[in-house]
């Protein structure tokens, strides 16, 4: 008997297709494509402030080089001058020297914990408002609704096909775009070279090659990462978002939506009052979402794409007003506070939130709601930020006040160490560097101090006379070198090593410097 039966046609494709390998599922790009943000635009008392900050900001930014500070003839007439060729800084009436360049350093440790105070104080104040990415996109995006028009006209106009109209508007946006751009980075060559200067070679094709490069790296960055990358330089550039928990507590003051007096939402009150439900103050309206920059629902709760710009604020107390309700329910707010306020909306977590727990009968808030109160600003954090800030600022004004404006450095000769001459005396040779650090000519005296019975002649002054003091002309804002040998008499030999001083001294405006050197002679060298 024949036990093999033959399998079926639906056998036979059924086994083909568990013999084929399985599909691999559809492939996922690595990086989620960028979304159009079209941030509307809305009016309030945070829209005014930034628009404060980028005035004054952009101002300062974009002028200063043209302010001018007489400093006499000899010395730069530009207020803010980096001087890469004669390695100066001027700032107003300061003068930075590259041996100071600790100023700069303490400017910097300034700057830094300045940053962390103002984060720990009141969370991302600084990419809300000061930062040069936020500053630059405001700049653009205003530039962008002037050509476009508010947020509908422009989401219409990017699902819109091409037409006439729309590559008018594109490229009118766009070489506005690029003539900010180019402004930037003109902008910034001007603080290394005289500005009006510089800015007629620039125009007229005389200016240096590093100028229109530096000018083409700067319209490039400026347009891409301002017009182009926008929110993506906050959220995949910028590494500020993801340290600074490390400046934050409970304490510190953030843009918080207060759902404890929003929800539950719901689009109209009176609705709910029929249909015997109890609502918050959210009407859902996303008026908060339409203007976020970063195109984020603060209702989310916090999110590290948040700059805290505020706008949000601004759009829900638009909302409230017009409601006739109170302002706040989005708002700064500490984490503390928060809580406090939550935990008498829910009970204590023990049910849902109910907004008759925060509310009186008459509407108003009950007593036991917490609101903000500035003394939170002054905790330990903050205190320890501002000493620290101010100590360091404190130390730089005492050592800009003291400091020395005339200085003498001092390097001996390594080969020879020193000259035995014909009569016994013994010669050292030094290169000395006197340093006078005012735009004026004057005339310094150059003495020595110890070492009885040497003298110094001194090539540049004069090639046959010596002795233990030299009057020295100094041109202004210089460092004067000059080879300086000391010679000392075979009988005034007592130590073989001895030291003395180099004193440098303006009898006009009593400016002493002293350099302590050393005197080598045959037994030191043994």
């Amino acid at each position: 008997m024949n036990l093999y039966t033959a399998p079926s046609t639906k056998d036979r494709k059924k086994t083909e297709a568990e013999k084929r390998p399985a599909a691999s599922p559809p492939h996922e790009p690595l990086y989620e494509a960028q979304k159009k943000i079209f941030p509307k635009e809305i009016k309030g008392r945070f829209r005014r402030f930034k628009w404060l900050v980028m005035l004054i900001t952009l101002g300062i930014y974009y002028l200063t080089p043209w302010i001018r500070w007489d400093r006499g003839p000899f010395a730069p007439d530009q207020a803010v001058l980096v001087d890469l060729a004669n390695r100066r800084f001027y700032f107003f009436m300061i003068e930075i020297w590259p041996q100071e360049f600790f100023f700069v350093a303490g400017l910097l440790v300034m700057a830094g914990f300045g940053l962390f105070l103002v984060t720990s104080a009141v969370g991302r104040a600084w990419c809300g408002y000061a930062c040069p990415q936020t500053v630059w996109v405001d700049l653009f995006l205003a530039v962008e609704r002037f050509v476009e028009g508010d947020r509908n006209a422009r989401m219409k106009l990017d699902a819109s096909p091409w037409s006439v109209q729309k590559l008018a508007k594109r490229t009118v946006k766009h070489a506005a775009w690029l003539l900010i751009a180019i402004a930037t980075g003109g902008a910034w060559i001007f603080y290394f070279s005289d500005a009006p200067s510089l800015a007629f070679d620039f125009v007229t094709g005389h200016a240096a090659f590093v100028a229109y490069s530096t000018v083409a790296i700067l319209t490039a960055t400026t347009y891409v990462l301002g017009g182009l990358m926008r929110e993506q330089v906050c959220i995949y550039m910028c590494p500020w978002p993801r340290i600074q928990g490390a400046m934050l507590d409970d304490n510190s003051l953030v843009v918080t939506y207060n759902d404890w007096r929003g929800e539950l939402r719901g689009k109209s009150s009176k609705n709910a009052a029929v249909e015997e439900r109890t609502v918050g103050d959210c009407v859902d309206c996303n008026a908060c979402v339409a203007v976020c920059p970063m195109g984020i629902d603060i209702r989310d709760g916090q999110q590290f794409e948040c700059i805290t710009c505020a706008l949000c604020i601004d759009a829900c107390d638009n909302v409230m007003d017009k409601l006739g309700r109170e302002r706040g329910l989005i708002a700064y707010a500490t984490l503390n506070e928060y809580q406090s306020n939550m935990a008498l909306a829910t009970d204590c977590g023990r049910s849902s939130i109910d907004p008759n727990r925060v509310r009186k009968s008459d509407g108003s808030f009950v007593d036991q709601i917490r609101h903000f109160d500035w003394k939170i600003l002054l905790r330990l954090r903050t205190l320890l930020y501002m000493g620290i800030w101010s100590a360091v600022g404190l130390a730089l004004l005492v050592a800009l006040l003291s400091r020395d404006r005339l200085e003498i450095n001092v390097l001996h000769d390594r080969n020879p160490q020193f000259v035995l001459e014909s009569d016994g005396s013994i010669r050292n040779g030094y290169t000395v560097r006197l340093l006078n650090m005012i735009p004026e000519r004057r005339t310094v005296f150059l003495s020595l101090q110890g070492l009885p019975g040497a003298e110094m002649k001194i090539p540049e002054i004069s090639t046959d006379y010596a002795d233990r003091v030299f009057a020295i002309p100094l041109d202004p804002d210089k460092a004067t070198p000059l080879k300086v040998f000391v010679t000392l008499p075979k009988k005034a030999i007592f130590d073989p090593r001895e030291g003395f001083n180099f004193v440098l001294e303006d009898r006009a405006s009593g400016e002493t410097d002293v350099y302590h050197a050393n005197f080598n002679t045959p037994g030191a060298s043994k």
